[in-house]
């Protein structure tokens, strides 16, 4: 049996039709969903980008997160570091049981120096250029008839070194939906697919940077929602929706939502690529994000470490047997990204590493049973959300380095009465806050001497003091 991982960074589960979207066309995902079981309450655990792939990729949890800092990157967050030497990836694992193993992605976060995330794969490919990959040249001259465009609502950068000129040098050379990045990363996993000998199985990890920012679909993806979309306008909005008209805040949504689409097309066209070589139905298909972002609620736009609202931290996770197990399912209760990778080695037949410390979920979606975790953890930089079907409370998890980009922030959200937690009531229930930080408090100490382990030689050690010790 084979396997296919999809990663779509910063897909919004509420963005997708089968968790109740109805202006977003998606529906290749859809149908994956109706095949297959669709986690209603999936959350990830450590965030942003490498945070949530260690974690997805090792089947194992990483808070309290420690720092250790590279002066190769720019990126200084807890959690952004490489894996570890006693980590076992789902890509190891299967590799030493015969699958051929292959990583294809855009996320140049990954492949950063000293970055090991493609580990354990045989085969790996790296689609180069998004964000602030150094691929193209930073020639503003070449984009000088759209730079305007991008900066001038926005009052975005103007330096002629930023990454999004670099970003709008590879943008303007686009022919087609095909040279986007999505199209870029699937039509190099279709080309892998047709070339696979297919005598052994084998693990697809499928990481797209889409539907993150920039914002700049194909047009006619973004004229799907705005019939005067452009995508140099809408591909680098400023935090907060505190300076746009109605017009603009149409515009960035409707190139997030184009976004989104795109990513499903392509889904789709590698879908049904597997299919035209017989594949379809000897592979698990499993599509998650790392996480979402904010898309005006509270005034606020894109992910941010204090933002740990269910627009950031929850994700879209569909999981398709292979022989049709379980479609249609609609599981309710917590999971999280740890409990990947035990589910699909369960799923498929494998042992599961002991230093995987998440849960096979698949027979919450076979029984229809409900998970049972009354409570979880979720932490970006130095603030954590702890989330229970009640309350959402955030908060600092350790001492917020002074200065910082992210200021301490506690909040407190009741989700019966205010499920999309747009109202801060945490003056209104101290004792709630209270309780929750006490938990929070406890969590931090518990498994401080879990998440710790060796980078190998040339890493830095543990940075900002091991606060949560």
């Amino acid at each position: 049996m084979n396997l296919v991982l999809i990663c779509s960074d910063t897909f919004r589960w509420d963005y997708l039709g089968c968790y109740g979207n109805e202006w977003i066309e998606t529906p290749n995902l859809d149908a994956l969903a109706r095949e297959g079981a669709v986690y209603e309450q999936a959350f990830a655990e450590g965030l942003p980008t490498l945070p949530a792939r260690r974690v997805m990729l090792t089947g194992r949890g990483i808070i309290p997160m420690e720092s250790h800092h590279q002066h190769s990157d720019k990126v200084n967050l807890p959690g952004w570091h490489p894996l570890y030497s006693e980590d076992v990836t789902l890509a190891e694992h299967l590799l030493g049981r015969d699958y051929a193993t292959c990583m294809i992605t855009d996320v140049y976060h990954m492949m950063k120096p000293g970055k090991n995330f493609h580990r354990g794969m045989e085969y790996w490919y790296w689609i180069r250029g998004v964000e602030d990959d150094r691929y193209n040249r930073r020639d503003l001259e070449r984009v000088r008839e759209v730079w305007p465009t991008v900066t001038g609502w926005s009052g975005g950068p103007q330096d002629p070194r930023h990454w999004l000129v670099q970003h709008i040098n590879g943008r303007v050379r686009w022919r087609d939906e095909s040279d986007s990045f999505s199209g870029r990363v699937m039509t190099k996993a279709m080309e892998w697919v047709e070339g696979f000998p297919g005598d052994y199985p084998f693990f697809m990890w499928i990481d797209m940077f889409d539907p993150h920012e920039p914002w700049d679909p194909p047009v006619e993806y973004g004229r799907k929602y705005d019939p005067n979309f452009d995508p140099y306008k809408s591909a680098f909005p400023p935090a907060t929706t505190e300076n746009m008209t109605e017009e603009d805040f149409r515009t960035i949504r409707a190139g997030y939502a184009g976004e989104c689409s795109l990513v499903d097309a392509w889904v789709g066209r590698f879908l049904d690529r597997l299919a035209d070589e017989d594949l379809l139905d000897d592979t698990i298909i499993v599509f998650t994000s790392d996480h979402g972002g904010m898309m005006g609620e509270q005034g606020e736009i894109h992910k941010s470490a204090n933002r740990l609202r269910n627009q950031v931290t929850q994700v879209p996770l569909i999981i398709r047997h292979s022989r049709g197990e379980a479609a249609g399912a609609r599981v309710r209760g917590f999971v999280q990204h740890q409990d990947i990778m035990p589910t699909v080695l369960s799923m498929m037949g494998e042992e599961v590493p002991a230093r995987c410390n998440g849960e096979n979920i698949w027979p919450l979606a076979v029984d229809g049973s409900e998970s049972e975790v009354e409570q979880i953890i979720t932490c970006f930089g130095w603030h954590a959300s702890v989330r229970n079907q009640r309350w959402n409370y955030v908060a600092p998890w350790t001492e917020v380095p002074e200065g910082g980009a992210h200021a301490p922030r506690k909040e407190l959200y009741d989700l019966e009465a205010d499920p999309e937690e747009l109202e801060n009531v945490i003056d209104e229930h101290p004792e709630v806050a209270a309780e929750m930080e006490a938990w929070l408090e406890d969590y931090v100490e518990t498994h401080g001497d879990e998440t710790g382990g060796d980078l190998g030689p040339g890493q830095s050690g543990p940075e900002h003091d091991q606060a949560y010790i």
